[in-house]
């Protein structure tokens, strides 16, 4: 199957109007070409490095042979446990992509010590890992890489036979790793890390882990014809359109949810495309991934959001907006029908959607905090074994306990615009069932509620909290670990760098003017019933 959409649009008007332009201007042709001046003069340095993306399906071929042989010999060996460290789109593709083949792949995406030292001693005789970054520079890959080689070093294993490096040419990394004898697998540099999911980025890993690559590109290679065409029937071009109309109408929202896909993970894939594409100038969409059609904020639905469910049981769309859409078809037509829609939807809002401009932000925050530079956060107050800390200026003075913090937050949410932003800086697999506050603050405030593991959500939603409109308030979660781990050769720990990148991001959302609150708590156990009064 290839991909198709059906849409539902308020003012249909509108929509046809919005397709009609972009056909006359060749829009969906013109990225085809990888002509950079779609999205205007300001956006065209960047555009002009950042799509090639678009001719992946054939333009990786000559990496699935280079990368079935290396599975071979790997599973020659007895490595059959792969293991990939990576953040934002380094790990989110390759985790749908594996969910989808129904093959295992243990995504080491965080700085949580716990999270950390359990991917670390599960099989480790019989592990291979991917050390995955483009920049060969972000600081969470680093970390988990050195404490991947000092454990295979201890335990008289060469990190070489270990270890597989992707990453661009001429990087930090790749630099170090041929140095060290690593195997090293080159992406394309004119591909942004979020649209990646068809380079080596995306396919090594899954290919490795045992996913058939070469079928996911002819997925997404027979979609490539229909999404390069001026026509309304082109699938990407009239998702692209719907969103950005709905956006540019104050329908900002997307609430996303999986209608019987076989590939139920691709909502977080499509959350940090979209987020970090569009979330900028005080524009943008943000997506709200759901946990079914039946869950808070799909139904009931805000006057203010897309309903998008992904997979052949396509639900009745009845949104209170008027605007929805389900999306269907194979995963590689779905991921590349995904990033024309995002490219698209940019056009049609007004913004670059191949820049990250205030990513950067939280990065240099937490650096400052590791660095002694940054001012330590004072607690508002303790209540029992939860430390309190909040934002200045909107916390009321004589607020004493977790409750009323929760209550004093979520009164600052704008009722017709705002949302509810979760950052949950925990082990993702150990406290899992903390997502489930999402829909219990979904149903309490009637508002669109996201929730993000930390710090991974920093290198996706994160550019929307900082750049997107200024309509959130956030929640951040936070404790202490059941040990901490040391960062070799860095004089940091992981939970200090961890609880850095927390204080950070919320301190540049501070310094915008934004309410957040951040529960410590004295011990992880149990965290959704210890939090559940306060937030439900």
């Amino acid at each position: 199957m290839s991909a198709g959409v059906e849409l539902v649009a308020s003012d249909k008007g509108a929509l046809e109007a919005t397709l009609d332009r972009l056909i006359a201007d060749g829009v969906a042709s013109g990225i085809a070409r990888q002509d950079s001046t779609l999205w205007g003069p300001a956006a065209e340095e960047e555009s002009a490095k950042r799509l090639a993306w678009v001719s992946l399906s054939s333009a990786s071929r000559h990496l699935v042979p280079e990368i079935m042989a290396l599975r071979d010999e790997l599973r020659a060996q007895g490595l059959d446990h792969v293991v990939l460290c990576g953040m934002g789109g380094s790990s989110l593709a390759p985790e749908v992509i594996c969910e989808a083949a129904g093959v295992d792949l243990d995504v080491l995406d965080s700085s949580d010590p716990d999270f950390v030292r359990t991917a670390i001693e599960k099989d480790l005789a019989r592990s291979v890992v991917v050390v995955s970054s483009k920049s060969g520079g972000t600081v969470e890959t680093d970390s988990q890489k050195r404490a991947w080689e000092k454990a295979f070093t201890d335990a008289r294993i060469d990190p070489a036979e270990r270890i597989v490096v992707v990453t661009d040419p001429g990087s930090p990394l790749s630099e170090a790793a041929t140095a060290a004898g690593y195997r090293v697998f080159h992406a394309d540099p004119a591909v942004g890390g979020r649209y990646s999911a068809l380079t080596a980025f995306g396919i090594v890993p899954s290919g490795l882990a045992g996913a058939d690559i070469s079928a996911l590109l002819d997925e997404a290679d027979a979609v490539r014809a229909a999404l390069e065409t001026d026509t309304a029937d082109n699938p990407g071009l009239a998702l692209g359109a719907l969103l950005g109309t709905a956006a540019r109408v104050g329908v900002d929202k997307m609430v996303l949810a999986s209608a019987g896909a076989p590939y139920a993970g691709l909502g977080d894939w499509i959350e940090q495309l979209v987020a970090e594409s569009t979330g900028k100038d005080s524009l943008g969409i943000l997506p709200v991934v759901v946990e079914s059609t039946e869950a808070p904020n799909w139904q009931p639905s805000t006057p203010d959001s897309v309903l998008v469910a992904y997979g052949p049981k396509a639900p009745v769309l009845s949104p209170a907006s008027g605007w929805g859409a389900v999306v269907d078809g194979s995963l590689g037509a779905q991921l590349l029908l995904w990033e024309y829609a995002t490219a698209i939807a940019g056009r049609v809002i007004g913004i670059n959607p191949f820049d990250q401009p205030d990513v950067e932000s939280a990065k240099a925050a937490a650096r400052a905090m590791l660095d002694g530079g940054g001012a330590q956060p004072e607690p508002a107050f303790v209540d029992g074994d939860v430390t309190v800390y909040a934002s200045p200026g909107w916390l009321p003075e004589g607020t004493a306990t977790v409750v009323e913090a929760v209550e004093a937050l979520l009164a600052q949410l704008d009722p017709q615009h705002g949302y509810v932003a979760v950052q949950a800086y925990l082990d993702r697999h150990r406290d899992a069932d903390l997502a489930m506050v999402r829909g219990r603050l979904a149903e309490r405030t009637g508002r669109p509620v996201t929730f993000g593991w930390g710090p991974r959500f920093l290198h996706s939603t994160g550019q929307y909290h900082k750049g997107g409109p200024a309509t959130g308030v956030y929640l951040q979660v936070t404790g202490q670990p059941e040990a901490d781990l040391a960062v070799p050769d860095r004089p940091f720990t992981f939970h200090e760098f961890l609880t850095a990148q927390a204080v950070g991001d919320g301190q540049v959302l501070a310094d915008k003017g934004q309410p957040v609150l951040r529960l410590h708590l004295a011990s992880t156990d149990d965290p959704t019933g210890r939090l559940g009064e306060a937030l439900g």
